[in-house]
């Protein structure tokens, strides 16, 4: 195994031919490229379900819903990010390399990636035109935030614990927030006696 320095620059180009040919999976951000860290059986479980729920309640229109290593591509020759779930249902979106016209992105947050998916890749997915739903997921606690842009432009915010329904209006999906977190296991706080 070949060890890479710490930080990789590349053109845009020189990425898109390089990042298919690794076994790791590698984010792109203004000219550096980014390895993207490894998940928790939680944070797969989360994903995993999403996903299923999102498919199957779309399996009858011309929606397509992908996972992990699907990046979407936020500014053309400068961002391409690894959300966790993404669902497009624009005709579009042909590149077999990446969704270009997200409607909804979701990202199960974890220590290492919750200020970036919060700050720095929520201030770029905003500027796609298409995406309606941007969708944060915690791991440690049952609790969901979903943004949603209005009929404005603007992004609105709402939360959702473990008796709620979470409807998803990009893709007029309703999904239990307890069967988003199905065989998730809680860590349990220790208390000092």
């Amino acid at each position: 195994m070949v060890a890479l320095p710490d930080y990789i620059f590349m053109s845009a180009e020189e990425y898109l031919v390089w990042e298919p040919t690794q076994e790791e999976r590698y984010e792109y951000w203004d000219g550096e490229v980014v390895m993207m860290s490894g998940a928790t059986r939680n944070h797969n479980r989360i994903s995993l379900n999403f996903s299923k729920f999102l498919d199957d309640a779309l399996t009858d229109r011309s929606c397509e819903v992908y996972i992990v290593d699907v990046k979407v591509q936020v500014e053309p020759g400068q961002k391409y990010f690894y959300p966790d779930v993404v669902v497009t249902c624009d005709e579009r979106d042909t590149d077999p390399q990446l969704v270009q016209f997200p409607c909804l992105i979701i990202e199960v947050l974890s220590p290492s990636t919750e200020a970036a998916d919060r700050g720095k890749k929520f201030a770029k997915y905003r500027q796609s035109p298409t995406l309606q739903e941007y969708v944060l997921v915690q791991v440690a606690q049952p609790i969901v935030e979903v943004f949603r842009r209005n009929e404005q432009g603007k992004w609105v915010l709402s939360e959702y614990n473990l008796g709620d329904i979470l409807r998803l209006e990009s893709v007029d999906v309703e999904i239990a927030i307890a069967d988003l977190y199905r065989q998730v296991q809680f860590e349990t706080e220790v208390t000092d006696a």
